[in-house]
């Protein structure tokens, strides 16, 4: 079992160090991944640049070859619907999940986004994701472990009402069925008691999610397979605020045929930005801590002796 990091930055003061566990060997029947949260000092975030490689092969090089610029290589990649190629059926083995026809499945994709649907679901056959500013729907196949997802149907409401609609869509949707991990994304909001009011409760504390990631399984494998690891290359990201759904670009800084149970997942910038490292280089919480420090630090000072001086960058030794 190899321990899998997440490092985020959160939503408005705090950063947060994530980490949850990427391979079982051990069937067990919560999937949920769990978290330990480390806050750190407020910092301005910075948007990334991505840079999505696919898993496909190169080709061979030949006269009309050229380098695509950013817009091009991403209108190349979503123009693919992300199916995965799943491995043959093996014997005993459960890789390829078998298609179901459901007599209340409608097909939602394609709809104008926000558009208020006419009838009530079952919710029952549906696996409900509760934000803090809305619930989501996506279509659960019938599967003993519960961790099959059609993207094909979604709806959205606000929390707890029974008025569906089509959520946004910012990506092309998996037009199969695939098992994920779910990992919510959000902060602990704490609120003091009035000054005027002693009786009243002490320190409440309350679990705001604001994003929640749907990791794929590698392989489609079941989570009590010996080999079972999550693909971090094929995240689906559900945004609360925006009522939408989109699939995250990845940086991956390491070769195709790897060993992905080596593979270590860094979330930063209020979960936007994704970067697959080896997990050797794995940082402890005191080091990031102290590097974010560092980078704040000399922002200040910087903005300070700009005041004293003529001329723009200090020398730093």
């Amino acid at each position: 079992m190899s321990a899998t990091t997440l490092l985020f930055s959160p939503p408005l003061s705090t950063l947060k160090l994530l980490s949850f566990t990427a391979t079982a060997t051990k069937p067990f029947s919560a999937p949920p991944l769990k978290f330990t949260s480390i806050s750190l000092p407020s910092f301005k975030p910075r948007k990334p640049s991505f840079i999505v490689r696919s898993d496909d092969g190169d080709g061979d090089g030949g006269p009309d070859d050229y380098d695509m610029d950013e817009d091009e290589m991403e209108e190349l990649d979503n123009k693919k619907d992300y199916d995965v190629e799943y491995d043959p059926l093996v014997a005993g083995g459960d890789d390829d999940i078998t298609m179901v026809d459901s007599k209340s499945f409608v097909y939602t994709q394609g709809w104008d986004s926000e558009t208020v649907v006419d009838y009530r679901i079952d919710e029952d056959e549906f696996h409900k994701i509760s934000l803090m500013e809305c619930d989501f729907f996506i279509r659960k196949p019938p599967d003993p472990d519960n961790d099959v997802y059609d993207f094909r149907e979604m709806y959205v409401t606000p929390p707890d009402t029974d008025i569906y609609a089509i959520p946004k869509v910012l990506a092309p949707m998996p037009q199969k069925y695939i098992r994920c991990a779910v990992s919510d994304y959000g902060c602990y909001n704490v609120t003091e008691p009035p000054i005027d009011a002693p009786r009243d409760p002490m320190y409440k504390s309350e679990r705001e999610i604001h994003k929640v990631f749907l990791v794929k399984h590698y392989r489609n494998r079941r989570l009590g397979d010996p080999e079972f690891v999550l693909d971090f290359e094929e995240i689906y990201v559900i945004d609360s605020k925006t009522k939408s759904i989109t699939r995250a670009k990845v940086l991956v800084t390491l070769p195709r045929n790897r060993d992905r149970k080596s593979d270590l997942l860094i979330v930063r910038d209020n979960g936007n930005s994704f970067k697959i490292i080896h997990a050797s280089q794995k940082e402890d919480a005191t080091t990031v801590i102290e590097k974010e420090e560092w980078v704040k630090t000399r922002a200040d000072m910087e903005r300070h002796l700009r005041k004293l001086r003529d001329f723009n960058v200090s020398n730093w030794f």
